[in-house]
């Protein structure tokens, strides 16, 4: 077994390991970046761009179905699955080839392929043929999607986010267990290429929402797409041909009921834990909790009483592709400058955003709905909007949420096209705005984003 010595050991060449190898490199310290495979970064691969393919997809079929609402005319629109299958794949696989064509601009001698495993606070056993001696390492393992144990024994009757951009066809009818982001745009998307979608959650909530009025307008609007199941649990599943019988049961209140059913296919969609089990982190220092995840500071990224940072899916702290970049360049760096003697740097957080590509779209930024905080509340809807009607699609609304001085600190959203609503909001809170300063810049009429001078309007009304 061959030994090497660097400065900085990277593990996983992911969105976060690609960009705190870079970092690293750019301080001058001598890394290696570790890869076990497949690579490609799990948004490209089997997250955020596949899915989008795939929704881009089903909007198609759904903007011709209802197109007659315009006065215009479609022929019987019909769904070639196996081809928007290709398609999808074929475009995922460029995108996946351009993170391989990125890292083939990094020196050969910087990276290796096997599994990395810790034999101490400062040395790895990458497969059977390296062991590298490191002065601090970056944990980018990303993560894994999960399955419920009653379905463990199914085999590729259950498709998890890994699996279900792989199928030749669509299947004739889908179980959704979870109804998160992903479960969410998977089981619209479905659902508008001419699949039967049930989807189910434990839960009371979809896409992360939180507030209220817009929980009840997203369950108006989703159970109108497909079978919801809300409050309800997935108990059991058993083969029954070549398909899956499910029972579930509703918890007491909840406006789901129990029963059973058979679907052609399942899809686990109830999250993706952190790839840190099996890695040998106990024989590092750090302190494990009951997942076996290490404690770290949020910040800086470093594992408490380690030279050891993470980043990305593995520290299961954001797991979205801006910050896990981000992430990776803050842990790149930071590990460079320990390596060099140096102290950590704890730059401040961005503010939180998050969104659902469903349509209507979901986001969340900042906090979003804290009953507990005495935040003020200004909203405005999207159902008597002007250019949301004259786009059709006049469902849902916004919530804006202010400390009682004024400043922004966050909203929830479920609109038409509200990523870019988002965004504005993010800036927003990002720079410290108060509802008076925000909303003393320019919205254009007629556009989606007047709703945001509606709800800033009704916080300074309230204000006053």
């Amino acid at each position: 077994m061959r030994e090497i010595v660097c400065d900085v050991a990277i593990i996983g060449a992911g969105t976060a390991g690609i960009a705190a190898h870079r970092a690293a490199l750019k301080e001058g310290a001598r890394s290696v970046l570790i890869e076990q495979g497949p690579g490609g970064t799990t948004c490209a691969r089997v997250g955020c761009m596949p899915s989008k393919l795939l929704i881009s997809a089903a909007e198609a079929a759904h903007v011709a179905r209802s197109a007659e609402g315009f006065g215009v005319r479609v022929g019987g629109v019909e769904i070639d699955g196996p081809a928007v299958l290709r398609r999808m794949r074929s475009l995922r696989d460029d995108f996946v080839a351009s993170v391989f064509e990125g890292l083939d601009d990094l020196p050969a001698e910087s990276r290796l392929t096997g599994r990395a495993v810790f034999e101490g606070p400062d040395c790895l056993r990458v497969g059977d043929h390296t062991r590298l001696r490191f002065k601090a390492a970056v944990l980018a393992t990303g993560s894994s999607p999960s399955v419920p144990e009653p379905l463990h024994d199914l085999g590729e009757r259950v498709l998890t986010t890994d699996t279900v951009f792989e199928i030749e066809a669509l299947p004739e009818s889908l179980a959704v267990l979870g109804a998160g982001p992903v479960g969410l745009e998977l089981a619209q998307a479905m659902a508008r290429l001419g699949v039967r979608v049930s989807v189910f959650d434990p839960g009371d909530s979809l896409g992360g929402l939180k507030d209220p009025d817009l929980t009840a307008a997203a369950r108006e609007i989703f159970s109108g797409a497909f079978d919801l199941h809300l409050g309800a649990e997935v108990e059991s599943g058993a083969a029954e041909g070549d398909g899956v019988h499910l029972t579930w049961s509703a918890k007491e209140g909840a406006d789901s009921t129990s029963g059973s059913g058979r679907f052609a296919r399942v899809l686990s969609a109830a999250g993706r834990p952190p790839n840190v089990r099996g890695i040998g982190l106990e024989r590092t220092g750090a302190q494990l909790d009951e997942r076996g995840s290490p404690a770290f500071d949020a910040r800086s990224l470093q594992c408490e009483g380690t030279a050891l940072f993470i980043a990305g899916d593995a520290n299961a702290d954001r797991p979205i592709l801006h910050e896990a970049s981000r992430q990776g360049k803050i842990a790149g760096r930071n590990a460079a400058r320990l390596a060099a003697g140096a102290g950590v740097e704890r730059p401040e957080r961005w503010v939180m955003l998050a969104m659902v590509f469903s349509d209507p779209q979901i986001a969340v930024v900042g906090g979003g709905f804290d009953e507990d905080a005495g935040h003020r509340v200004g909203g405005a809807d999207f159902c008597d909007q002007g250019r949301a009607r004259a786009m059709d699609r006049a469902q849902g609304g916004l919530r804006l949420y202010a400390e009682p001085g004024g400043r922004l600190v966050g909203a929830e959203m479920i609109g038409p096209e509200v990523e870019h609503l988002a965004h504005l909001v993010a800036y927003a809170v990002q720079d410290g705005l108060d509802v008076a300063a925000f909303r003393d810049r320019p919205f254009y009429h007629p556009t989606l984003e007047e709703a945001l001078d509606t709800a800033l309007g009704q916080l300074m009304d309230r204000d006053g």
